[in-house]
């Protein structure tokens, strides 16, 4: 496994922060990606949810109002990426990277399965 560990988050988020927080202590080294200023092109969506080892429906917040809005049951996956990627709101955060593994962090504990 890559030593390099990238979170992928937004500064607002209570979840992002203690997941930051979690990693500050642990003393490793990582980068960290706001993107909301640093947006995700659609193929690094992608490469997260492959890591992820889940589908663009898995990642999505529902409880957004804008997933409100869009048909789950007809919406292809390439169509509700590209809604992720122009509302960022809609994925579920924050994401962290370690080589070929990706956990969400909801609860930011998850992050010490990457450590």
């Amino acid at each position: 496994m890559s030593d390099k560990i990238t979170i992928y988050q937004k500064p607002t988020c209570s979840k992002c922060r203690s997941t930051l927080a979690i990693l500050n202590e642990s003393g490793q080294d990582y980068e960290s990606v706001n993107y909301y200023e640093t947006p995700l092109t659609a193929d690094k969506l992608r490469e997260l949810i492959q890591k992820l080892d889940l589908s663009p429906r898995d990642i999505l917040r529902r409880d957004e109002l804008a997933a409100r809005h869009l048909d789950l049951d007809s919406i292809s996956n390439d169509a509700l990426i590209n809604a992720m990627i122009e509302n960022p709101d809609l994925m579920q955060r924050p994401i962290v990277v370690r080589g070929d593994k990706a956990k969400i962090c909801r609860p930011p504990e998850n992050v010490r399965e990457l450590l």
